[in-house]
């Protein structure tokens, strides 16, 4: 139970992570101006996923999906959050 809780928590702050990633590259690209930044940003977000799963694969293997699910979980979370908070400021 305790290996199931620690993957699930590596995965949401692994998600996390990853989405706050994601939307630093996304701004850099549609901002019009991609640089160096933009290129750190794709291969960071890109390779991080991988290594934090290669990385639990080893140490905790028993509760790897539990990882691929708190990730995919923290992704859409944090996707609906920041779309509900953007939507507000719009309106207003």
């Amino acid at each position: 139970m305790l290996n199931i809780i620690i993957g699930l928590l590596i995965g949401l702050v692994t998600g996390t992570i990853q989405f706050f990633l994601l939307s630093k590259f996304v701004t850099s690209v549609t901002g019009g101006k991609p640089g160096s930044k933009t290129v750190i940003f794709a291969i960071t977000q890109f390779f991080f996923p991988f290594a934090v799963l290669i990385i639990c694969a080893f140490l905790i293997g028993d509760s790897l999906m539990w990882v691929g699910i708190g990730i995919a979980s923290a992704l859409i979370i944090s996707a609906v959050i920041k779309f509900v908070f953007v939507s507000k400021s719009v309106k207003k």
